[in-house]
């Protein structure tokens, strides 16, 4: 596996030699365009940090630098709309763009829209919001009282904070002495608040996090500036895992006082589950180290035996104490409840950190959505969410399976995921320079087929290293969340680029 680390004064390339910027069209050089940016000097390894939590009155620290890439995507994405691009200014900082974003705004350049049916859209990180069968149908209509014209309180309403808590005591923690109550439970307006809610209230700490994963993580670890990011890149030979041995090598070894981490994972639709994920907070209690556990798609877990569809996938099922034990969870309604459009989600965690979300909450981001945390309620009564989780695999277990064949039969290497609705694709094999996943990228878009290149997975806090050594440049991820005609659609439009080029007849 290619190891690496840095410092703020040196950068140690990983992955194989890099993709010549010669022969990437001029897009695509400017897309992959990253420089150093300067910063303060900090020690690797800091004293890694227990699990304390900031007091409420302590500042945030600002984001200090702009990434140059940013600069050159905003400035192509004006003009790529015909307007000229925004001035930046010194006073002004502007945290990068995700690269969902910039492959969503390379889309709408090229004629994309969300009513436009002749797209096949595997970009954006969301599932099917319509019926599918098994499942509950959604309200379509709220009944609202004039009380929920006012704020919600920060924290969440008392009423959704207990029926969260009721859930994962009903699903995860049936016959353990500690359970969870409101005070375990925060509300938030979408999964990436709750990120900023967690880093708002933990102390100065190395933060670990492995590749790849989540590209919002790479806007968190840069705006915070009181975390020390540290990468550790998965091997493709080892199928993209993380067993518990190299969880406990890399906290002792390298000092983490936090780690972040999606389970399920995007992109790479691998889960930690069962033992290992009890042997995964063990090793986290015995170092005094933090998990962060996203687990938005906690609900799309494939090939389970009959008499276990409809569980879900969490930590909460292997935490002893709720209150003392380090682990911070990170869920909503988006995934597994297929409502992206409503932005109410939830952390799960001990009183002190909930506590001091709650004060945090009030200046970050003033609370989810009052009349929309009422409607969630009856969503949450955990026999409805058992069916609604069982009719959710089925459908999705049926996608995966059509989407994993019809890619293998274009030539195409892709695993099976064992979990979520993405596909991890390697392009490694084609001819260059359509094995760079910036080019497929671009070549797809003109076939009216979005998709996320891989380097965008590259969680890479403070653009400190290159890009084009990226060991994810022959990746795309390919989400099978759409409905199954828009998968079709996609899936011809691949085939399409392939014929063009000469690869697949």
């Amino acid at each position: 596996m290619d190891a690496f680390m840095f410092s703020s004064s040196h950068r140690i390339p990983i992955g194989a030699s890099a993709f010549a910027p010669k022969q990437l069209s001029p897009t695509l050089r400017l897309a992959l365009r990253q420089r150093t940016v300067a910063s303060r000097h900090r020690s690797l390894f800091a004293a890694k940090s227990p699990f304390h939590i900031m007091t409420a009155n302590k500042q945030l620290h600002r984001h200090e630098s702009t990434s140059s890439a940013h600069k050159h995507l905003r400035s192509h994405a004006g003009n790529l709309h015909g307007r000229n691009p925004i001035p930046t200014t010194r006073a002004i900082d502007h945290p990068s763009s995700t690269g969902v974003i910039y492959v969503m705004d390379r889309a709408t350049a090229m004629g994309w829209t969300y009513e436009n049916d002749q797209w096949g859209n595997f970009g954006q990180g969301a599932p099917e919001v319509g019926h599918i069968d098994g499942a509950m149908d959604k309200p379509l209509t709220i009944q609202m009282e004039e009380k929920e014209f006012e704020y919600g309180p920060a924290v969440g309403l008392l009423e959704l904070r207990e029926k969260v808590a009721e859930l994962y005591n009903v699903r995860y923690r049936e016959g353990k002495e500690s359970k969870y109550s409101a005070k375990n439970v925060c509300v938030v307006p979408g999964g990436r608040a709750g990120l900023a809610r967690i880093a708002s209230v933990l102390g100065d700490s190395n933060v670990g996090f492995f590749l790849p994963d989540y590209t919002a993580y790479e806007q968190l670890l840069t705006i915070f500036k009181r975390f020390v990011p540290i990468p550790t890149p998965l091997s493709e030979d080892a199928d993209f895992r993380i067993t518990p041995d190299f969880l406990r090598q890399e906290i002792v070894q390298r000092g983490l006082g936090v780690i972040v981490c999606s389970n399920p994972a995007n992109p790479t639709g691998r889960v930690i589950r069962g033992e290992e994920l009890k042997e995964f907070i063990d090793i986290a209690k015995e170092n005094h180290a933090t998990l962060v556990l996203d687990e938005f798609y906690s609900h799309y877990i494939y090939d389970l035996p009959q008499d276990q569809q409809g569980r879900g996938n969490s930590s909460a099922e292997f935490i002893d104490d709720v209150n003392k034990d380090p682990v911070i969870i990170l869920d909503g309604l988006t995934k597994g409840f297929r409502l992206p459009g409503w932005r109410v989600a939830w952390i799960v965690a001990p009183e002190d950190v909930i506590s001091s979300m709650q004060a945090a909450g009030s200046f970050l981001d003033g609370g989810a959505s009052h009349p929309l945390q009422r409607a969630a309620i009856p969503l949450l009564e955990p026999e409805r969410v058992r069916k609604d989780a069982a009719a959710l695999q089925r459908h999705f277990c049926e996608k995966r399976d059509y989407v994993v064949a019809e890619l293998r039969k274009m030539g195409l290497g892709v695993r099976t995921p064992d979990a979520t609705f993405y596909a991890w694709l390697t392009l490694e094999k084609l001819p260059e320079p359509l094995n760079n996943g910036l080019h497929f990228f671009e070549e797809c878009l003109k076939e009216k087929v979005i998709l996320v290149p891989g380097i965008f997975f590259d969680i890479n806090p403070g653009k400190r290293r290159e890009l084009f050594h990226s060991p994810f440049k022959h990746f795309v991820r390919l989400s099978f969340g759409p409905p199954m005609d828009q998968l079709q659609r996609g899936l011809e439009g691949i085939a399409r680029v392939l014929k063009k080029h000469g690869v697949h007849k």
